[in-house]
């Protein structure tokens, strides 16, 4: 329920499995977020439920980090508005974060 009691809109949030330990190994979250739902307002759900990954997510001033790539469907937010993002209602999130580095041998 919103605040305003509307109904919020769940929203379907896929996980690499780098995150899925944070979130007790679940392959993806469902969350209800208010409308408009946005990326950032999907962030701060993530970060509601389950604080761990809000911390992988976001720094100490609360900027998203560099390394993580989110896309809303098959569009990374990047080429679209960023965290002003608009969800579209059934289409799903997924938060990747970057992987580097290894060896070459």
């Amino acid at each position: 329920m919103r605040e305003d009691g509307g109904p919020a809109l769940s929203v379907v949030v896929h996980l690499a499995s780098a995150l899925r330990a944070h979130a007790g190994g679940a392959a993806h979250l469902e969350l209800d977020v208010a409308p408009p739902v946005t990326v950032a307002a999907v962030v701060d759900a993530i970060a509601a439920a389950h604080p761990a990954i809000g911390r992988r997510l976001r720094d100490e001033a609360g900027v998203m980090r560099r390394h993580v790539n989110i896309f809303v469907g098959e569009d990374n937010i990047r080429d679209l508005d960023g965290l002003a993002t608009v969800v579209p209602e059934g289409t799903e999130v997924s938060v990747l974060p970057a992987v580097s580095g290894g060896s070459t041998a």
